[in-house]
């Protein structure tokens, strides 16, 4: 069992707690945050909402954390603030509060705002400080991060079939508990993260590295980073928001089975998220995005034409390729852009966030128009995206300063 301590560790030790501790309060995080979601069948029905209503609240959770993280990100690089991280779910423990109460949809768009406000706050630092206490293992650090979330977001259908859907609306406030827990571990990273300053400061400044790419070439990159997310994050978040309708329309599944579906589908990006960082520390993070959204997309056009069983097993192996990706995206697009660690963190997470929102409120928009099972149907071609990868600097052309 790994000791538990507060102090820096050394430089070059991969610190196992404090990466097990923003994990932890990750899950916590994106558990909460995914209660909005799974309210969504409930609130559908005691408000009235249509499709177009259920997008504009995942655009507004979404949206502000995609303006806010890159803006937070880059605060945090200028100037760290060790315990923004607790501040962060305290933020999100508010925002639960007012989910619990909304009586009405423009509460619910508040509560939504709130929530996506401690969530910008959240993901930049802490992708930081799993960053710093990776001795290195940079895309298992980031992975590890990562699959804490992607554990609270599976486990967020469950708490929806479970508590939520036969206990209502009100029932979510009990979740501001896991928030207080999150806050208890967060205040302890923050211990640590400061101690980790105060060691930083006592050795000589480093020179800062510059970018090796042009500034063409670093656009362009980013162009097609941003297209990357934009195809993998809208269909997932097409599946967060729709997918349990599309079972119950197409299948005529009860409410608490198409959760526990969702589940499923939400269960396998853990997985395939924990997977995907030590694969591209091994063999490369551009090998990795390669066969991530490209290797999806076979299985994600068959989806439409199957059956119960083979609707499920698809999205779960849609899940497990898909996922593996992000973490290697956010390593390399850090890579991209030396020093500015917080900034490309809350660029990868804001944008992905935003654009995921934003495609999930338009499909939103049409499936009132066309349905949603046709919606599915044409939503797995945002996969075909995943060729722009080719445009992406290849790992010699990006190291080349560590070998000069």
């Amino acid at each position: 069992m790994v000791a538990v301590t507060s102090k820096a560790a050394p430089a070059g030790q991969t610190s196992y707690n404090i990466i097990l501790a923003v994990s932890a309060a990750h899950l916590i995080n994106d558990l909460i945050q995914f209660l909005l979601p799974a309210l969504y069948p409930l609130l559908k029905t005691n408000y009235a909402l249509d499709y177009t209503q259920i997008g504009l609240l995942t655009l507004a959770q979404q949206i502000t954390a995609c303006i806010l993280q890159p803006l937070l990100g880059l605060y945090g690089d200028v100037k760290p603030k060790p315990y923004m991280l607790a501040v962060s779910l305290l933020v999100v423990a508010i925002g639960v509060l007012l989910l619990a109460t909304a009586g009405n949809f423009f509460m619910l768009l508040l509560a939504s705002v709130v929530l996506g406000t401690g969530s910008a706050l959240f993901h930049p630092e802490a992708s930081r400080v799993a960053r710093l206490a990776s001795g290195g293992r940079l895309g298992f650090a980031q992975s590890a991060f990562q699959v804490g979330g992607n554990a609270g977001t599976a486990i967020g259908p469950l708490a929806a079939a479970m508590i939520v859907l036969p206990l209502g609306q009100s029932s979510t406030v009990w979740f501001g508990l896991a928030a207080v827990i999150g806050i208890m571990l967060l205040t302890y990273v923050g211990r640590w993260y400061s101690s980790h300053q105060r060691a930083v400061a006592s050795r000589p400044a480093a020179t800062p590295a510059k970018p090796v790419l042009s500034r063409n070439r670093l656009i362009l990159a980013f162009v097609v980073i941003g297209a990357l997310l934009l195809s993998k994050y809208v269909y997932i978040e097409t599946f967060k928001s729709y997918y349990t309708f599309y079972l119950i329309e197409k299948f005529g599944l009860p409410v608490q089975d198409a959760q526990m579906y969702l589940f499923l589908f939400l269960g396998a990006i853990a997985v395939g998220t924990f997977f995907g960082g030590p694969i591209g520390d091994r063999f490369g993070r551009l090998a990795v995005i390669w066969g991530s959204i490209v290797g999806a997309l076979p299985f994600a056009l068959l989806i439409p034409y199957a059956n119960l069983w083979g609707t499920a097993a698809l999205s779960i192996a849609v899940g497990l390729i898909l996922s593996s990706a992000f973490s290697a995206i956010v390593v390399y697009a850090q890579e991209l852009v030396p020093g500015k660690v917080g900034m490309v963190a809350g660029f990868v997470f804001g944008f992905a966030f935003g654009i995921g929102a934003i495609g999930a409120a338009v499909l939103g928009a049409l499936a009132d128009q066309i349905g949603i099972v046709a919606v599915f149907g044409l939503c797995s071609f945002l996969l075909i995206l995943g060729f722009l990868t080719i445009f992406l600097p290849r790992s010699a052309e990006l190291h080349a300063r560590d070998r000069k």
